[in-house]
This record gives structure tokens, sequence and C-alpha cells, in this order.
């Protein structure tokens, strides 16, 4: 097992851009499902101790992701992703925008961009989020290098977990 996985985290607030990239030691194909995947998006999605909870997913081009972070106590903050470009096992684009219960988002939301790649049996997961405005972006800073890294850290021991099943 390689221990020395890479995870960098850039903020460009001229570009009002996030570049984030991580590795996996685990396969493409299992990355991937854990990016693509309601019922395993739910698993890793939210920093402890809240937890993601997909109300409904449709992965395909045009469609849509409509989920909640929940918090310990029962609150619930929404969000809707909106798929705009799929390239199995290699890339994916999605608008993000935070919302009520009802769907009403609210904006501006941002950009996501995954590109995936693997190289001996390590999968690279490079990931640009591109803010509509500098004060989401500075909004957004606020904790969400705190939050993103907890929620990677929870894909790394549930990638574990199911490599160890196969």
């Amino acid at each position: 097992m390689n221990n020395d996985l890479l995870f960098d985290f850039n903020v460009d607030k001229a570009a009002k851009t996030v570049y984030i990239t991580r590795e996996f030691n685990a396969g493409l194909s299992l990355v991937w499902d854990a990016f693509t995947k309601a019922e395993l998006l739910d698993q890793w999605g939210a920093p402890a101790p809240m937890r993601a909870k997909t109300k409904y997913m449709d992965f395909k081009e045009g469609g849509r992701r409509f989920y909640a972070m929940i918090s310990p106590d029962g609150v619930e903050r929404w969000a809707v992703q909106e798929f705009t470009s799929i390239t199995p096992k290699t890339n994916f684009k999605m608008y993000n925008a935070f919302s009520d219960k009802d769907e009403n988002r609210e904006l501006p939301g941002s950009d996501w961009d995954y590109n995936f790649s693997e190289q001996d049996s390590i999968t690279k997961v490079n990931i640009t989020i591109y803010n509509e405005s500098f004060e989401r972006l500075e909004k957004l800073l606020e904790g969400f290098k705190i939050g993103f890294t907890m929620t990677l850290k929870n894909l790394e021991e549930l990638l574990t977990s199911l490599s160890q099943e196969s």
C-alpha cells in the first residue's frame, strides 16, 4: 500500500478558482463509482459528524443530483448538481448550487470539473472549481478546505474498505 499519496489544494482568488488534486490507493473504476453513484456518495460525501443523503440522482448529461448534508441535530443543507458533461471513467463536469429543500437555488453557484487517471493502481483525481462570484469563493473558502479534506478522508477509508471486499 502506498502511504505517500498526493493531496494538493490551491486557490487562485483572481481567477475565482480552486484546484484540488488527490490520489487514492484504489483502482480507477472503484474511484469513479465512488464519485458517480449515489449509494457510495452518501457514505463519504459530508464531513463528519454530518452525513450526506441523496434524494435523487440521475448521472447522465443533463441529469441532476439533489442531496443534503445533514448535521447531527437534523439541520439539512441542500444542494443541486447538474451534470453538464460526462466522459466515462475520465471526466465529468457539473454545476453546483446550494438550494432550499424545494430545489429553489441560491445563486451564484460553481462549475466543477473532475478528471480521473490511474497509474500503477493509484488513481489521481483533479478537481477544478470555478466560482461565478468572488464573494461566493470567499464564503466557500471559510470552511471548505477543512470540510472537503475531511470528506476526502472519508472517501479514502471507504475505498480501503471496498477494496478489501473485492
